[in-house]
């Protein structure tokens, strides 16, 4: 494939991007935990643990932990209504401060009136862990205890006694507003999944207020077959929001387009010299030597067939050491045009064509050309 230019909450189930960071529920032995008045108890029965990542839409409510409030004070009547409450919360969008009464292995024992809701440890601020990162998350989880946190509903599920809460979604309006698109960050790596790495942002306070994601394409110009091979759990790095999903409460980062990629420049450039002979290890197209890059070809059949584009001309070729994709991969170098000439990189594996367009077109009118281009090419 050519490539140009470079909560559902149904179920107690999360998207991957709200439980990272940390592992999630864990079983745990049944607990009674004290509540604020002497002859009130609460029972959380924590079920099964499961392990692996939660997607958006899965029902895992024979692995999910069941919250079952069971005050001696508080009747039906009583937790109906604040069920009825806790929905109205969830619907809302609004935030609570909710005490925190205890916590498992899998996150905080949080009250809302006469039920106790649920706030996994992913879901707490990233700046809980960051600020003492020497500290587990257990250690951490026991310093709150008896303290008041803001928190949003997440769920209520009055049929399977699910209240599922977090502070990182509570606290996502007040941070977010300070952040756009272009904006770059010093972060630290939370947690590095396959698909990519979840960065937490360094604030001007010195805290990490929001987590964002670093997509494996966006990590390095260079090839990345394994994220772990480049970023570790800790490390710190600056990052480039590209783009922010209000809607979801999401953030995106690059780390790689904090700097220039190399197909934007000429091929003299991408293609270092050869250290024995003193030259660049290019070849000029001397009649048709240079064999297209596979499904190159068809490609340039097609631009010739745009209105504008007068001819294409495959004219040089080189051999880097590193490989970005397998994948046809099509740049328009910001060279200034000689000679009406434009200069379009092409790339797969490790081989770089450059191909001159000759043109009565600007920039953005190739770019369009190759857009409609490739939408024709399979």
């Amino acid at each position: 494939m050519a490539v140009f230019g470079g909560a559902n909450l149904g179920s107690v189930s999360f998207s991957s991007h709200l439980l990272n960071q940390h592992s999630c529920f864990l079983s745990c032995p049944l607990r009674l935990l004290p509540s604020s008045s002497s002859n009130r108890t609460s029972l959380l029965c924590v079920v099964k643990s499961f392990s692996g990542s939660v997607t958006a839409g899965t029902d895992t409510s024979s692995d999910q932990s069941l919250l079952r409030d069971t005050s001696t004070d508080a009747g039906p009547p009583r937790m109906s209504t604040d069920w009825k409450l806790a929905k109205a919360y969830c619907k809302s969008g609004d935030t609570f401060e909710g005490e925190v009464e205890g916590f498992n292995g899998g996150g905080l024992l949080i009250r809302f009136h006469s039920l106790v809701g649920f706030l996994p440890f992913p879901q707490l601020t990233p700046s809980r862990s960051c600020k003492e990162p020497q500290k587990s998350i257990h250690e951490i989880a026991k310093t709150l205890v008896g303290s008041t946190l803001p928190v949003k509903v997440v769920q209520a599920d009055e049929e399977n006694k699910k209240l599922i809460l977090s502070e990182k979604l509570a606290l996502w309006p007040k941070y977010s507003q300070n952040v756009n698109v272009g904006d770059v960050f010093t972060g630290r790596v939370g947690s590095v999944e396959d698909y990519g790495a979840f960065i937490h942002l360094r604030f001007d306070d010195g805290l990490y207020h929001l987590t964002g994601l670093v997509h494996v394409s966006e990590v390095s110009w260079d090839y990345v077959q394994d994220v772990r091979d480049v970023l570790r759990d800790g490390d710190e790095v600056r990052v480039i929001v590209t783009n922010i999903d209000k809607e979801k409460s999401r953030i995106t980062l690059s780390i790689k387009q904090l700097e220039d990629d190399p197909l934007l420049e000429t091929l003299d450039k991408v293609i270092l010299k050869d250290s024995s002979s003193g030259s660049p290890s290019l070849s000029s197209n001397n009649g048709d030597t240079i064999e297209p890059l596979p499904g190159l070809e068809t490609i340039l059949e097609e631009l010739l067939q745009e209105d504008g584009i007068e001819a294409v001309k495959i004219n040089r070729q080189g051999f880097e050491k590193r490989v970005v994709s397998q994948d046809l991969q099509l740049w328009l170098s910001n060279t200034p045009p000689s000679e009406g000439k434009f200069v379009l990189l092409a790339r797969a594996g490790r081989q770089v064509q450059e191909i001159h367009l000759t043109t009565s077109l600007d920039q953005q009118g190739i770019k369009k050309a190759l857009q409609r281009v490739l939408e024709r090419v399979p």
